[in-house]
């Protein structure tokens, strides 16, 4: 296991200390259409490499980034994680963005979670790609402030600094190298209407709800 980079931490905020100083609470966002184990491995190795006592997976509603044309409900989705994390007590979900509904926006998700984590430090887990746009997000100076942000790079491979903030500077951030796993949801997808098997890239209670909804039959 690859323990964070400190020479990408970039004064990045310790959390508190002292009897009261709470948990340090990951919240890793997607669409999880679906989740699969890439996504499980990925958080994992968040966990461990900035000793995080918590990871909450977080369903988009409508990402912002994203088109929402042939995205599966939230209610299915959201069920598919829950399912997913049931027997693994460091991992949590969040209902917040699906049960909010319209576009998820994740400045408005971190006010909340601040309001009910009051005592716990957040730590706001992104994939590269979402680095390198993240100036263009709503309110990122306010994202950055109320969550440390954590982008999750490939072995071998550094983050970009450039993340979309022009001659600004960027906000302190650390990297976590997590291992190359060729799994994605479009592909899942994809297997499923071709008649094929997802099984071992999935966890199973999720190809269980994918079977008995008929989810995924259809081209998006």
């Amino acid at each position: 296991m690859r323990r964070a980079d400190p020479s990408h931490r970039r004064d990045v905020p310790a959390p508190a200390e002292g009897p009261h100083a709470g948990r340090k609470i990951g919240v890793f966002g997607g669409t999880f259409d679906p989740l699969h184990l890439g996504h499980l491995v990925a958080a994992q190795e968040v966990m461990e490499a900035m000793e995080l006592d918590r990871i909450l997976l977080v369903p988009a509603a409508h990402p912002p980034h994203k088109g929402t044309h042939g995205l599966t409900p939230g209610a299915s989705r959201l069920r598919m994680v829950r399912e997913a994390v049931l027997e693994d007590d460091r991992l949590g979900v969040c209902d917040l963005e699906v049960v909010r509904g319209g576009v998820s926006y994740t400045v408005d998700t971190l006010r909340e979670l601040r309001r009910t984590h009051e005592d716990d430090h957040l730590f706001l887990v992104l994939g590269a790609d979402q680095w390198r746009t993240f100036g263009t997000w709503r309110d990122p100076d306010e994202v950055a402030h109320l969550a440390t942000v954590v982008v999750m790079t490939r072995e071998g491979a550094g983050a970009s600094d450039d993340a979309g903030f022009g001659d600004a500077p960027t906000p302190p951030h650390a990297e976590v190298a997590v291992p190359r796993i060729d799994i994605s949801s479009t592909d899942i997808r994809r297997r499923v209407r071709g008649g094929r098997s997802i099984r071992y890239l999935v966890p199973e209670a999720v190809r269980r709800i994918i079977k008995a909804e008929k989810l995924y039959l259809r081209e998006s």
